[in-house]
């Protein structure tokens, strides 16, 4: 005889979601997968519980959360509306607004709908729109698993900076400088090198995704490759490779932006990777309890 997660639940005094993580780690002697459900022996004994609690760390925390996102797939195609729906307005409002656009998050809203914002210039329409269409890009790239490339990278650039047209998809050609930063970016003529070498870097790496990922946006950054533009294509990098390997992708704050910028810093100031590494996990491990949530409901 079998029961199911909830009466499992019920039986042992813990949450359906802990019952499903002890059957995906196989801590229940006899339990079967069918289809996206499991079915647990009347007489299996409740498991100790071996959790991590407050000496968890964070980055094992979103290992075991990913494992039960990825018990759940493949997601329905309204259960993916429901996740990127939100999402979507709000990371494009915030990423932009990093960078100085001026629209409100219900204006990106309105604008993403195709209406038209008065007294709000349209260099702040086009860059909400042209953000929207490089990550519907970057979504379409995660679908087909395509590899990160400086091909790929120009292609999201170019989406990127929908106003400003000559620019679009081309590395600098004029040194630059980046206002109150510790890091002074590279000569235009070291750009192509640079950008090989971080790219191989990467490729090689087998560091955690997350530190993995901070370590080359910092870097990918600190190159500025393009002449503008370069905040929005490296926060969409981010995204395209966390949601490769089966992350939920990350929108980080305009309230969080003094800690952003702080990140930098620590690492060109102080070689520390663990401001950026932090930030970046704090959003992943809020998305997969987001996730997860409303999985849940």
């Amino acid at each position: 005889m079998y029961i199911t997660v909830k009466q499992a639940a019920e039986k042992w005094g813990i949450s359906d979601r802990r019952v499903r993580i002890l059957c995906s780690e196989g801590k229940i002697s006899g339990a079967m997968r069918e289809g996206r459900s499991w079915m647990i022996p009347e007489n299996a004994k409740k498991p100790q519980d071996g959790r991590f609690k407050a000496t968890e760390s964070l980055l094992s925390a979103i290992d075991r959360k990913k494992m039960e996102l990825d018990f759940r797939r493949p997601l329905t195609a309204g259960e993916l509306e429901r996740l990127t729906e939100e999402f979507i307005v709000e990371y494009t409002y915030n990423s932009n607004a990093i960078e100085g656009n001026t629209l409100t998050l219900r204006e990106t809203d309105m604008v993403l709908r195709g209406l038209t914002i008065d007294r709000k210039p349209l260099k702040d329409h086009m860059e909400a729109v042209g953000h929207k269409e490089a990550f519907d890009f970057v979504r379409d790239l995660v679908k087909d698993q395509v590899p990160l490339s400086e091909n790929i990278i120009r292609q999201i650039h170019y989406l990127v900076l929908a106003d400003k047209r000559e620019d679009r998809g081309v590395y600098r050609r004029v040194p630059v400088r980046i206002m109150g930063a510790k890091h002074e970016p590279v000569q235009p003529y070291l750009i192509q090198p640079m950008m090989e070498q971080l790219l191989q870097a990467y490729r090689k790496s087998e560091e955690h995704i997350i530190p993995q990922l901070a370590r080359f946006h910092i870097e990918f950054e600190g190159i500025h490759p393009f002449i503008d533009g370069n905040g929005r294509t490296g926060r969409l990098l981010v995204n395209l490779e966390l949601m490769k390997a089966g992350y939920p992708p990350i929108d980080i704050k305009f309230t969080d932006r003094i800690t952003y910028y702080n990140a930098f810093d620590e690492y060109y100031a102080k070689h520390n990777l663990g401001a950026m590494e932090k930030l970046f996990a704090g959003y992943v491990n809020a998305r997969l309890d987001s996730y997860l949530m409303i999985l849940e409901e």
